[in-house]
């Protein structure tokens, strides 16, 4: 294994990662690593070729197969700059034995696997552990209880409670769920990215499916238990009761370094661990980027952070130094230093809608309310923003066919003749009402330049029972760094959808899982003294 297969050079040079200390790597497959429970795990241990034994250890635990991007992105990479990695299957995955239950086994398997590692004649004195997404869930499981073996976690664009968000009742994120639970059936069977992103014409069919119950068999030709657990439990149900991490957080004392982007699906739960972290006394380490959850940059990042934060630490020396918290400051374009998060020196401002599709810092003078027709037959589409499915858009992009719909408000300042810089949450406070008493309500922040493209910065969705009564209905957006230049404008779109990324409100308050009739809505949105709807954005004070 002298010369590495033309992808994994192409793969590297394509995250312009530094060059290797060798290319000469061993790969030890089928590594059988065994479980309290008797069943055993497979995992293929890749080292370089002299002087691999004693290395440092990177362990990497996926649902999605040990070949294919995540070994020549991941395992092969570390490798080649420092460690010795392990790339284990999940349970039921990868042909390890078992069922893959998602969320619910990791802990003690990871625990377990752990406790085999430093057991190893091959293993040195330290484990690193690094990944991302479901990869990182799985450092997170059993991170509060790990041996004095285990030096790092480099956790990226995850979180401790993956996947709750997803499953809020009030805003049922159908393609990530959907287009992962996909994945995870792919991850079964060798080739799993390919397969996936083939079948990806297949999937976007089944998500228009009713009932819902029937979209699985549809995207796959069987029934599959993940989508339909997905699809049954909300987040609060009992049934993902050992899913949700979060309260683990605070006990977590090993170094921590988290990678981040601005358009992940899982940053609001990324910031709550790092600022339990730090709550707890702990010295964590933030990047958040301009990036998706699926990005080559990010997966740059994560590597380098592993062989620069992880590998100092697993050689007793303390990395490099720099700030604890690290942004992208979207609009600039620049990276930037923070002392903390949520970093000092910016609070909430509220911008005003206004009649006429105006946006202002003043409060509405007397107006009517503006309206739009809702119909979950032609719903409003989702527009790249915060997606998590490779394959799909996601991130900035113009926005100028989306704000053409009828079921799409907007609201624009006045050109801005200073800039205008955010860093921080953004939450907006709509006056809503609705002709049926289901439906949702959609805000997104734009940036307009001067020749008039709307580019998206961030947005949220929350759903609304009770909405045929008018009400204020606050709106969680993602968390943001961005600075409006001077010339351009800020803009607030509403509408009551973003289809697929969140399942389409139906109008009827059945069961998600069986709802199959569809009603269209008239929409009010109110923005007068008396219900006076804003968006607060955390801009610089001065």
């Amino acid at each position: 294994m002298r010369t590495p297969p033309l992808t994994s050079l192409l793969a590297q040079r394509m995250l312009g990662l530094p060059a290797p200390m060798t290319r000469d790597l061993v790969i030890e497959r089928d590594l059988e690593v065994p479980m309290r429970d008797g069943a055993v795990l497979l995992a293929d241990r890749w080292s370089p070729r002299s002087g691999g034994d004693g290395l440092p250890t990177a362990l990497l635990r996926s649902p999605y197969g040990r070949g294919g991007p995540f070994a020549l992105q991941l395992a092969r990479p570390l490798a080649e700059r420092g460690f010795q990695v392990l790339m284990q299957s999940s349970r039921g995955t990868g042909g390890s034995d078992g069922e893959f239950d998602p969320l619910r086994r990791e802990r003690f398997d990871g625990i377990d696997t752990v406790d085999w590692v430093v057991k190893q004649p091959w293993f040195g004195r330290a484990l690193v552990l690094s990944g991302q997404s479901y990869l990182a869930y799985s450092q997170w499981a059993m991170a509060d209880q790990l041996p004095a073996e285990v030096k790092a976690m480099i956790p990226a664009v995850s979180e401790s409670a993956l996947g709750m968000a997803f499953l809020r009742k009030e805003a049922f994120a159908l393609e990530s769920l959907f287009g992962w639970a996909l994945l995870i059936e792919a991850g079964r069977r060798p080739w799993a990215m390919p397969r996936f992103l083939l079948g990806a014409r297949r999937r976007r069919r089944a998500e228009t499916v009713l009932p819902l119950s029937d979209a699985g068999h549809a995207a796959l030709g069987h029934r599959s238990d993940v989508i339909q657990n997905f699809l049954a439990h909300d987040s609060d149900s009992p049934f993902w009761a050992g899913g949700d991490l979060s309260h683990q957080v605070s006990d977590v004392t090993i170094p921590a370094s988290l990678i981040g982007g601005w358009f992940d699906v899982f940053l609001h739960g990324q910031l709550r661990d790092y600022t339990r972290l730090e709550a707890a006394g702990r010295r964590p380490r933030l990047t958040i980027g301009p990036w998706a959850h699926s990005d080559g940059p990010m997966m740059k990042a994560m590597v380098m952070e592993t062989v620069e934060f992880g590998l100092a630490h697993a050689q007793g020396t303390e990395p490099a130094d720099r700030a604890s918290v690290r942004v992208f400051v979207m609009g600039e374009e620049k990276w930037r230093d923070l002392s903390a998060w949520p970093p000092p020196g910016y609070a909430p401002e509220r911008f005003h809608l206004h009649p006429a599709g105006r946006l202002a810092l003043e409060p509405p003078p007397e107006s009517a309310a503006d309206s739009y027709r809702y119909d979950p037959a032609d719903p409003t589409p989702a527009f790249a923003g915060v997606r998590m499915i490779p394959g799909v858009k996601a991130g900035r992009v113009d926005n100028t066919a989306l704000e053409a719909r009828p079921d799409v408000l907007t609201y624009t300042s006045d050109i801005l003749t200073e800039e205008v810089e955010m860093i921080g949450d953004v939450s907006a406070d709509i006056w809503f009402r609705s002709s049926l008493p289901h439906a949702d309500v959609f805000v997104r922040v734009c940036d307009v330049d001067p020749a008039g493209r709307s580019t998206n910065i961030c947005d949220g969705l929350t759903g609304v029972t009770q909405a045929d009564e008018l009400s204020n209905v606050t709106v969680s957006l993602s968390p943001t760094a961005y600075r409006f230049r001077s010339g351009h404008r800020i803009r607030v779109q509403i509408s009551s959808g973003a289809f697929p990324q969140y399942n389409r409100n139906l109008g009827t308050g059945e069961p998600r899982l069986t709802a199959t009739r569809l009603e269209a809505a008239d929409q009010s949105v109110f923005h007068d003294p008396e219900h006076p709807s804003t968006v607060s954005l955390p801009t610089r004070t001065r």
